[in-house]
């Protein structure tokens, strides 16, 4: 469950004008071979985030597409969508939901334009992204290969240096067994980081502070990996202690247009879990602001980014920044960044996808203001009588 909260919000949506103005503009922007108009969209996840899209979708007058696994049978994002369809038949829920051929079988059989992925599942997964290509419906997300190396968190940094923007000390490459970790905290001292290389959401993080623990953390974050990810790989980085997260949002054209949208502060987190976002980020030093905008900015360019995505910075005590990751795919907390900029990122993703540029959509970065601020918290269920186990229940 989200809560969110806004302040001194005011004025009209930038991107809340009729689909049809936009249409009858298209001669005077991008070329019109680029332009393919979305008709009907699916959301190929659940819950919150697909009933967010369909709103999107509804306010542009495009038909939505849900599908659902066998126990999601009355969730509510199924009464949402004008059409519904059922997945991965025999197979538990995650399981439904990340089976790429039922998904696009089913966008195939019915006139699919454009698959977006929410966040989660097939989010940034590049196989997915290419699925879609090859079937000839829309990805509303990056191209697969910018999504195959934002998803690889090695590659990603490299990329992060190869554009001048500085990166914690961590392996080049994912580390194939215990002794390389060894020789890394050998290197660089305690205390150091396990996390994994081709996921996030804080699954497969482990915090090492001393040698005793190394083997033991090893293995959990390994196992982690895999289970969430498929794919158990590690790249050990040194760890910043105490840092502010800030994270900034970034959106880009396929013309190669890349702004930002100010920045999120993710610092309070559960178990590398945001629980509370706000925006812009409080008490931030002006110059630093400026430097971590110029360089999420620089990383896009550098990749030929498109569409929505974040990219995310560690703050130390002494006012240093560091990159960690790309999140290729829209956030849970993008809705502070709507509420402060007044910018639909939802509308902006579709109409990027159908081939509009972003000064035709009137997003050019002198025209990005900052209106007040917003705060978004999530709600954390546990059972304090069992260790804080995630738990379930009725919120009265």
């Amino acid at each position: 469950m989200m809560l969110r909260y806004s302040v001194v919000r005011g004025g009209l949506g930038m991107l809340a004008v009729r689909r049809a103005c936009l249409l009858s503009r298209s001669a005077h922007s991008a070329p019109q071979s680029e332009y393919r108009p979305i008709k009907k969209v699916m959301v190929a996840n659940r819950g919150e985030i697909a009933i967010r899209v369909f709103r999107a979708c509804t306010e542009l007058g495009i038909r939505t597409v849900a599908v659902y696994s066998e126990q999601d049978t009355g969730q509510m994002h199924r009464q949402k969508a004008d059409e519904a369809y059922l997945i991965g038949k025999g197979l538990l829920p995650v399981a439904a939901y990340l089976h790429i051929p039922d998904i696009i079988k089913v966008a195939k059989d019915n006139n699919v334009d454009a698959i977006h992925p929410g966040y989660g599942f097939l989010s940034e997964r590049s196989d997915f992204a290419q699925a879609c290509a090859d079937a000839g419906v829309m990805f509303v997300g990056p191209s697969p290969e910018t999504v195959r190396k934002m998803g690889d968190k090695v590659e990603a940094r490299s990329l992060a240096i190869a554009a001048g923007v500085p990166v914690v000390p961590g392996t080049d490459s994912p580390i194939s067994c215990l002794q390389e970790a060894q020789a890394f905290a050998q290197t660089y001292g305690f205390p150091i980081i396990f996390k994994a290389a081709y996921g996030g959401g804080g699954r497969g993080m482990r915090v090492v502070r001393e040698y005793e623990e190394l083997e033991e953390n090893y293995q959990r974050a390994y196992s982690e990996a895999l289970t969430a990810f498929g794919n158990g790989a590690l790249f050990v980085e040194k760890f910043i202690e105490k840092p502010r997260h800030i994270e900034v949002q970034i959106l880009g054209d396929k013309y190669g247009n890349v702004i930002h949208l100010y920045e999120r502060d993710c610092s309070i987190q559960r178990r590398h879990q945001k629980v509370v976002e706000i925006a812009p980020a409080f008490q931030l030093d002006p110059h630093l602001r400026d430097r971590l905008h110029a360089d999420a900015v620089s990383l896009a360019k550098q990749v030929g980014y498109e569409n929505a995505g974040t990219v995310e910075f560690l703050v130390d005590k002494h006012g240093k920044h560091y990159f960690i990751e790309v999140n290729s795919r829209l956030q849970v907390e993008h809705t502070v960044t709507e509420e402060i900029t007044d910018v639909d990122l939802v509308h902006a993703q579709l109409h990027v996808c159908e081939g509009r540029s972003l000064p035709e959509l009137s997003l050019k970065q002198d025209k990005i203001r900052v209106n007040g601020c917003a705060i978004q918290c999530r709600v954390t269920t546990e059972d304090p009588a069992r260790g804080f186990q995630p738990d379930t229940g009725r919120i009265e």
